[in-house]
């Protein structure tokens, strides 16, 4: 749930770069893509995209199904979603999903923490395969219940009827031990801690991808090594809503 990224304004030949200072540029802020395949494409143009797969899943995942009615389904922004929650700038789910590729080949299983409108949980499912798993955490019912509707609309929607994807009710900070361990954990709001709940649900060789930090933030990629032994980078400076309880999630201005 993320309430703005800073984004590069030019790439080498070889990597991209991030600036992370305030009043940078959104990748594209007019309609520029007026349909999901063009989004991807600006995408995959400005190398946020760097993968066949993850340019498949985001082309098979309509992102207008998961955005509020009226709203601007392509632009490269995040939107609020109500319950002083968002749904992430395109580039920002591209982003995590490449981070994660490597964690959510089919049979894995995913946890999507926050997972909001259900958007980046049904990318998870049509990656993991019906062989894997993917759930969804979120404490607000009406998103939850909200996000199962959206998901049913999807290209995920048997994976919702076969139980392979599924959304539940719950306190994001504890993820969603009853299908640990897991090898691909996203989270959507920023901690001001990486929570141990997480780090513990984590499967040796799994990767989770987490926003950590309040005034200042970091986009932090956590990798847990076979022995149990965990190493932390950062890839880039964000501005998440926080993670934190539903009744100060919704008194939040």
């Amino acid at each position: 749930m993320e309430v703005l990224r800073y984004i590069f304004s030019c790439f080498s030949s070889s990597k991209s770069s991030s600036a992370s200072s305030a009043g940078s540029h959104l990748l594209w802020s007019s309609r520029v893509s007026d349909e999901n395949k063009a989004m991807v494409e600006q995408l995959q143009k400005y190398a946020i995209i760097k993968s066949s797969k993850v340019a498949e899943v985001m082309e098979t995942i309509d992102r207008e199904l998961f955005v509020p009615p009226g709203a601007s389904p392509y632009y490269d922004s995040p939107m609020p979603i109500g319950y002083n929650a968002t749904i992430s700038a395109p580039h920002m789910h591209a982003s995590c999903l490449e981070l994660l590729q490597k964690h959510l080949q089919p049979g894995m299983r995913a946890l999507d923490v926050g997972s909001g409108t259900g958007y980046l949980t049904a990318c998870f499912a049509i990656m993991v395969g019906p062989e894997g798993r993917a759930v969804g955490v979120e404490h607000i019912p009406e998103l939850v219940a909200s996000s199962i509707e959206n998901i049913k609309k999807s290209a995920a929607a048997p994976q919702l009827s076969d139980g392979s994807l599924s959304i539940h009710i719950a306190d994001g900070r504890e993820g969603w031990p009853e299908l640990a361990t897991y090898d691909a954990i996203h989270v959507g709001a920023a901690a001001p801690q990486i929570p141990q709940a997480l780090i513990e649900q984590l499967k040796p060789g799994g990767r989770m991808v987490i926003p950590v930090g309040t005034s200042s933030q970091a986009l932090k990629v956590v990798d847990k090594r076979q022995d149990g032994s965990v190493s932390i980078r950062d890839e880039t400076a964000v501005r998440y809503v926080p993670l934190t309880s539903k009744d100060a999630q919704l008194q939040a201005n």
